[in-house]
């Protein structure tokens, strides 16, 4: 089968113009190397306003009007406040099939405040909040310390953990002027933090949780810093994390729940912070987490029993069972690459 495996080389731009974390290119090209690994032909590409002819050109429409390969989306979009839907969209416009969520389900994700709001409507505990655009607001009932991060942006940008008032008002004013949206002020959860991982549609496999060791840091949270690898004592990734029946339990339960209330598809990652009488919060959902090798949803996939390969492939297979209600026909052919001007 063809498949276009999309991603945006140069990264995403928030509203102030910072450039986002895109894709490392090493995993995208892992990616494809899996794909290729199953007999699929492939070809990698921009997700830009060129895209839907260079996909016309690899994967033209057979006489049935059926749709003669699919997309591996690992797009986030370039630009604009609403850019992780773009790729989505382009492609459901076109009627080419993906993987990865529906441009609905990615906003409602991406959006903090609006993922802590339809969760808890579903009985999920998750930090107390407020939305802030200037940092004088009432704190109402939020103890301190606080978390103070922008309302729509992924990998810790902008986070804060703030001690005291004086700094709030800071931290909101640099979040609103840097990234040109509100701040998500929520109670920072003294404890552990762990993250589960998500694989399938109307069935869903719970792949082993990964715990971030914080080890003697003062600073327990993960930080920009800390994603990339730069951090003087990043939090270390165990897997799989040490926790008793019960806990297990809880977070495979609130794992499904925040899964089906944010809309997932085929894969997803729910994180967590547990406090110190073991209750756990969900802090948010990534729909479309990163397959980095060295990141957290491949370990949990790894540690499960899956080879990079056969995850990759799966993710591939559950879209098209979602699609076409079938998993995908076995290669007869040697893979190949295209190059789409």
């Amino acid at each position: 089968m063809r498949v276009a495996v999309v991603w945006n080389e140069a990264g995403e731009i928030n509203p102030s113009g910072q450039p986002g974390p895109g894709y490392y290119r090493g995993a995208v090209e892992s990616v494809v190397a899996a794909l290729k690994e199953s007999g699929h032909e492939t070809l990698l590409c921009e997700g830009d306003k060129g895209l839907l002819a260079k996909l016309e050109r690899f994967m033209p429409p057979d006489p049935q009007a059926r749709p003669s390969g699919m997309v591996f989306n690992m797009a986030y979009g370039i630009q604009g406040e609403w850019r992780g839907s773009q790729i989505p969209t382009m492609l459901d416009m076109a009627g080419i099939p993906y993987t990865g969520p529906s441009p609905f389900a990615v906003e409602l994700a991406s959006d903090k405040v609006i993922t802590k709001k339809l969760i808890r409507d579903d009985g999920v505990a998750t930090p107390n909040f407020r939305v802030m655009r200037r940092g004088t607001e009432s704190t109402g009932d939020l103890r301190f310390p606080l978390v103070v991060k922008p309302r729509r942006e992924s990998n810790s940008f902008g986070l804060q953990l703030v001690h005291e008032p004086s700094r709030l008002r800071q931290a909101v004013e640099m979040i609103v002027a840097q990234y040109g949206q509100d701040a998500l002020v929520e109670e920072y959860i003294d404890g552990r933090e762990l993250c589960v991982a998500l694989l399938g549609n109307e069935e869903l496999e719970v792949l082993p949780p990964v715990e971030h060791d914080f080890g003697d840091r003062e600073r327990r949270v993960i930080t920009w810093e800390d994603k990339h690898y730069i951090a003087v004592a990043a939090p270390q990734k165990i897997c799989p994390a040490q926790i008793g029946t019960e806990l297990a339990t809880m977070l495979r339960d609130i794992s499904v729940a925040t899964f089906r209330a944010c809309l997932g598809r085929d894969y997803a990652r729910v994180d967590f912070r547990i406090d110190r009488s073991g209750q756990p919060f969900v802090l948010e959902i990534n729909s479309s987490p990163s397959l980095n090798m060295t990141h957290s949803y491949v370990r949990a996939a790894t540690t499960g029993g899956y080879s990079f390969s056969n995850l990759v492939n799966r993710i591939l297979d559950l879209a098209h069972i979602r699609y076409f209600g079938v998993s995908i026909p076995r290669a007869n052919t040697p893979n190949t690459d295209q190059i789409v001007p």
